[in-house]
């Protein structure tokens, strides 16, 4: 009889159950043997470690080739409807461990691997960024910036197609003919698509994200195109490629994105017209059926010139009547909202697309035109509500207000979260709902358990397996099973234990990188995220400075230990941003170095936070801090990353956030601060910050500290900014939820002191994350936006008979 398996087997086994084809482990040595010699043309005593990296991502690709072959030939045949999701931000994570599970990459990247494993006929489409994000360095305590040469290597996964390569027209001019209008002497840059499979979990479904890299022409003359300091935009050689280059710089950002989306509305056009899989004939010539064999998902505004672009193509070169084209333009697509904060929805200055995109420009001045005809006779004499629902926003510069055109354009409007859709109606779109009301759903936001369990939790994957099964990684809603073992000690200890090795193994990491003397046993309370003062890293620093000062005046008291850690990316030019990781970094150089506090409390900056880092921080957290200011994050994944992995949640009634607790137990939360309608109300009334500096004397100490240099010996001013900034020029009132979170604190650490209370807790979190699985997302977004039925049905492996 074999031996039992040892626990650490077990979560070996757990975490590549979904692996691919993979059933035959000789199979798998000889491919990977073979990719090493003839692909990597290495042998054993000269390859790397990023060799043998290779050598197993080819070796998994390899699995996926056929089932992503025969995945594309059963949606010709059967010819579904296929959503096609359009988003400027995808990211690749890291790919290979997922695809041992199943491949995914970051939030929009949830959402392909949903649909995927859902048996949706889907396309990812963005750009294929030669260098990403950026790298974060923190040198001497501030944030710098580094390219992040992420394809230096070359990318396994990924495979150009030249022959789908799309040709992209810029500036030139119009000229309007009795037969229609022609959009001439353009400047043409080419479209050259990489794809990279999607595979769904254990359903033999591969679906693909389409990446389009820019080329230049061959007849390219670079004179030109150096127009309005395009050239300084990017430190390149060949300025056509500079679209895929980067991801930032105004006249370049706005190339982009009709960059992607022109690109990707030939292709969808294309595969519309062809039925047959890989024949490049057109056979379907009917656009009219377009809006029931296809849907276009908007990815916040950033692809909104699908909108007109659809248009152009309708009208000036199928020939359909406005009206015709402007209802399948309409059928087909749907926009999602991200954001509620008004400085983030994007407005293009007039001039700049009467440049570069002449004919769009009129376009979008005819949907105008009939739109405001519309609210007109909706609303005759209201010129006031004509003015605020125009795509073109008058005043100064005149812009076009994006968000707006999507609304117009689409059938569907989105937020992603109950609280944020419910704010878009009564706020930022208030016109357009009362409007069309049927328009406006809500789409909470959701992570795919892969990823964000299976992947990075194998352990706890494991303890939950045992108990339920493991059905619940395709259907999170068994979690709920979990309630009936809340008072089961042996249970209670299994996730107690998950817990303490995953800290353990993030101790070390941080003890390598960070050379801090980590205390495994103290509470690890994270807060990561984007750097920006909505998301308040500064209330997290007071509570740290107040702890700290707690500390030293009664050093003898029992304090329950916390290693509080914070870490994201500022933007490059968003200096208040940068200022607050100097103060994060600064806070942390004193408490760190205090003989009094010891281990009982450290401050560490998570440098470069990004996906590799999630996957190591979140499993090991205890508290999640998710304090943003009511109303005004949209919804956050991080914090259902968190929940799922065993963390206890502080936050506010924000984003999310009131979903979770309503799903958990209010209790099974650290809920502070104040609700939509205070802050409403205090907007109102006006918010002073003096009032409770004046009135709370260990705020009043930290703001002290921070102005008089505590912090910053060196240079006692440093922090000036930030401390004017809290005082003055807050809209996010910082201090007015203060006291309120200080109290919540308290209550955070009194818990953690009774290990198997918090534990329990943790247990009615983990249970009420089926809600928060993307594919339950997907399956809302296909029923009541895409008209698309998800199926659990699993495709015959390439080896079976169809």
């Amino acid at each position: 009889m074999s031996r039992p398996l040892s626990d650490h087997e077990k979560r070996k086994q757990i975490s590549v159950r979904g692996l691919a084809g993979v059933e035959n482990v000789t199979d798998l040595k000889n491919n990977f043997n073979r990719h090493l010699h003839f692909t990597l043309v290495k042998d054993r005593n000269v390859a790397t470690k990023r060799d043998y990296y290779f050598a197993l991502a080819n070796t998994v690709r390899d699995h996926l080739i056929g089932r992503w072959i025969r995945t594309q030939q059963h949606y010709y045949e059967k010819d579904p409807k296929r959503v096609y999701y359009i988003s400027l931000e995808f990211y690749m994570g890291r790919a290979l461990q997922n695809t041992m599970v199943n491949l995914a990459l970051e939030n929009a990247s949830c959402f392909l691997d949903s649909m995927a494993t859902l048996g949706l006929a889907a396309y990812g489409y963005g750009i294929r960024y030669e260098f990403g994000i950026f790298n974060q360095k923190i040198v001497s305590g501030w944030q710098v910036e580094e390219a992040d040469d992420w394809l230096r290597y070359g990318n396994p996964w990924e495979k150009a197609r030249p022959e789908y390569m799309r040709p992209v027209h810029f500036y030139g001019r119009t000229e309007h003919h009795p037969d229609g209008v022609k959009w001439v002497d353009t400047q043409v840059v080419l479209a050259l698509p990489y794809d990279t499979p999607v595979p769904g979990y254990r359903n033999n479904v591969v679906n693909t994200m389409r990446l389009w890299s820019a080329k230049a022409p061959c007849e390219f003359r670079l004179q030109d195109f150096n127009v309005g300091g395009y050239v300084e935009a990017v430190l390149d050689k060949n300025l056509a490629e500079n679209i895929s280059r980067v991801i930032m710089g105004k006249e370049l950002r706005l190339k982009q994105e009709y960059f992607v989306v022109a690109a990707t509305l030939q292709d969808i056009i294309r595969r519309y017209k062809t039925s047959k899989f890989g024949s490049m004939e057109a056979v379907r010539t009917d656009l009219d059926g377009l809006p029931n064999k296809v849907a276009i998902q908007l990815n916040d505004t950033h692809p909104a010139l699908a909108i007109p672009e659809l248009m152009r193509v309708l009208v000036d070169e199928e020939m359909l009547t406005w009206e015709n084209a402007w209802d399948i333009c309409v059928r087909t697509c749907a926009y999602t909202n991200h954001t509620v904060l008004p400085e983030a929805l994007e407005r293009w200055p007039i001039d700049l697309f009467q440049q570069l995109l002449p004919r769009h420009l009129e376009i979008i001045y005819e949907i105008n035109r009939r739109h405001l005809e519309r609210v007109a006779s909706l609303y005759p004499g209201d010129v006031d509500r004509m003015r605020r629902m125009s795509l073109i926003e008058e005043g100064g510069q005149k812009r076009v207000n994006m968000a707006h055109l999507c609304i117009v354009g689409s059938h569907a409007v989105n937020g992603v979260a109950r609280i944020h859709s419910d704010i878009l109606k009564a706020t930022v779109f208030k016109d357009f709902y009362e409007m069309d009301p049927y328009k406006f759903q809500n789409k909470t936001n959701g992570i795919t358990p892969r990823r964000w369990l299976v992947m990075c939790n194998p352990g706890l994957a494991e303890v939950i397996a045992e108990r339920i099964g493991d059905d619940f990684i395709r259907d999170l809603d068994q979690l709920k099973k979990l309630i009936k073992f809340v008072n089961d000690d042996a249970f209670i200890r299994d996730v107690a234990k998950v817990k303490q090795e995953n800290k353990m193994k993030f101790a070390v990491h941080l003890e390598e990188h960070y050379k801090v003397k980590i205390n495994p046993n103290s509470m690890f309370d994270l807060q990561v995220k984007r750097i920006h003062e909505y998301k308040r890293q500064l209330l997290n620093c007071l509570h740290i400075i107040t702890f700290y000062n707690r500390i030293k005046k009664e050093p003898n008291k029992h304090w329950t230990p916390r290693t509080i850690m914070i870490g994201g990316k500022a933007a490059p030019g968003y200096h208040t941003a940068k200022m607050i990781i100097r103060l994060i970094t600064a806070i942390g150089e004193i408490v760190n170095n205090d003989p009094v506090v010891g281990d009982r409390l450290k401050v560490i900056f998570l440098e470069n936070y990004r996906v590799t880092l999630a996957e190591k921080a979140i499993p090991a957290a205890d508290l999640s801090e998710q304090i943003s200011t009511a109303g005004t994050e949209a919804s956050g994944t991080g914090n259902m990353k968190f929940m799922l992995n065993g963390a206890l949640t502080i936050g506010t009634m924000d984003g999310a956030n009131v979903e979770m607790a309503e799903e958990a137990g209010e209790d099974n939360l650290f809920i502070f601060g104040m609700r939509v309608d205070d802050v409403e109300a205090m907007d109102r009334k006006g918010y002073n910050a003096l009032e409770y500096y004046n009135r709370i004397p260990e705020l009043k100490q930290a703001i002290d500290q921070i102005a008089g240099g505590f912090f910053s010996p060196k240079q006692p001013d440093l922090f000036k900014d930030i401390v004017s900034l809290l005082m003055y020029h807050d809209r996010f009132k910082v201090f007015a939820d203060y006291g309120d979170y200080i109290k919540c604190q308290e209550k955070v650490s009194a818990l953690y002191k009774n290990a198997k209370e918090w534990t329990k807790k943790v247990i009615y979190n983990i249970a009420g994350c089926g809600k928060f699985s993307s594919d339950r997302t997907i399956a809302q977004y296909a029923r009541e936006i895409w008209g698309m039925e998800p199926s659990l049905e699993k495709f015959p492996a390439p080896d079976e008979k169809r």
